[in-house]
């Protein structure tokens, strides 16, 4: 095959978007070509698209970072891989173990589909230390959740909060970091709570929650409070943001851990100080993950049953449908994969 589909960008917003026919890329030395199977989409795309972020765009440009495909071509000293492998892509490609890239002046924010071109499209050329090996026990669609959200919720919760059996983490929503945030402490053996609305109750009970709140009630903190006998809660996975940080400070046991993620509710994070001081709360600030913690949750992943939710699939061609999904607050990740059929999307 000499061509292939790949989405691209003019400029800034969904209307820029355009599915074009390009040659099939060639892999320079250290290079892999990656035939795609799926690439799962994140909220962090949603806003590339529509908003730019502010980030470096070199137009045209390829939006999206998950993938999980198949190494199809190797470019000279490839030595990672061989062909035939299953592959996942890295979020942050450059950060391989330790700290993050970057310094005080200047963090670091080189990830795929944002500052490096992304991969949605059939063919996609990276460098080997850019992926992992994909988890044998999954398919592509679950396989291409890992890479942000999956990593994001392991780094959290194992690599820097070092969950244990016993403790209580608190979960807030049910998009694709919270829901690995549940199956990932419920690996560790710790207690779950998660807080979302009532038509989601059953489905996070039926994936290990152990107790469930009602996120809209007036009495939610007061509710934590006294289902852990005024304890609080050890663990927070904060993927709201803006005033919503004070009111999980509000829930956290004395020298817990709040995992800063997600920003839906603004960029400004704000809270009283005094809870915050004397109870020797921990604010962990998690912009997903490096390689390693990757290859560590796939290892996990092989273990055990454990598997990724999907909300829904839909076929390259019908990006638009998915960033629809997107807007709807899905319950799970939103993939996109390459052999499904135009107007097939489902949520199986």
């Amino acid at each position: 095959m000499t061509m292939m589909r790949r989405w691209e960008m003019e400029g800034i917003g969904r209307d820029k978007l355009a599915l074009r026919e390009r040659d099939v890329p060639v892999p320079g030395p250290g290079e892999v070509l990656v035939k795609v199977g799926a690439v799962s989409l994140n909220h962090r795309d949603k806003m590339v698209i529509e908003t730019g972020r502010g980030l470096p765009l070199a137009f045209p440009f390829t939006p999206a970072s998950d993938l999980a495909g198949t190494v199809v071509q190797l470019g000279e000293e490839v030595r990672r891989f061989s062909l035939g492998d299953r592959v996942i892509s890295c979020f942050t490609p450059e950060w391989i173990d330790g700290s993050r890239p970057g310094n005080a002046r200047s963090p670091a924010y080189r990830t795929l589909g944002g500052f490096f071109a992304g991969v949605l499209a059939e063919y996609v050329t990276l460098p080997q230390d850019w992926l992992v090996a994909a988890p044998a026990s999954l398919s592509d669609a679950y396989a291409s959740t890992l890479p942000c959200a999956g990593v994001t919720a392991w780094f959290a919760l194992v690599e820097r909060g070092h969950v244990r059996a016993g403790e209580t983490v608190l979960i807030l929503g049910t998009g694709g970091v919270a829901l690995f945030g549940l199956a990932i402490a419920k690996l560790h053996g710790a207690e779950v709570i998660v807080s979302t609305t009532p038509d989601k109750f059953e489905r996070v009970r039926a994936l290990g929650a152990d107790i469930v709140v009602d996120k809209r009630s007036e009495d939610w903190i007061a509710t934590i409070h006294a289902l852990t006998l005024d304890r609080g809660v050890h663990h927070v996975l904060e993927t709201v943001g803006g005033a919503h940080l004070g009111r999980s400070i509000e829930v956290a046991a004395v020298g817990a851990k709040i995992h800063q993620i997600g920003a839906l509710a603004g960029f400004d994070i704000a809270s009283p100080v005094m809870p915050l001081l004397m109870k020797n709360v921990s604010i962990h600030g998690i912009a997903t993950g490096h390689r390693r913690a990757l290859e560590d949750l796939v290892r996990a992943l092989d273990r055990t049953s454990a598997k990724p939710v999907v909300d829904s699939r839909f076929a390259l061609s019908d990006l638009s449908l998915a960033l629809d999904q997107l807007d709807e607050g899905p319950f799970g990740k939103v993939v996109i994969e390459m052999a499904r059929q135009e107007g097939s999307g489902d949520d199986r």
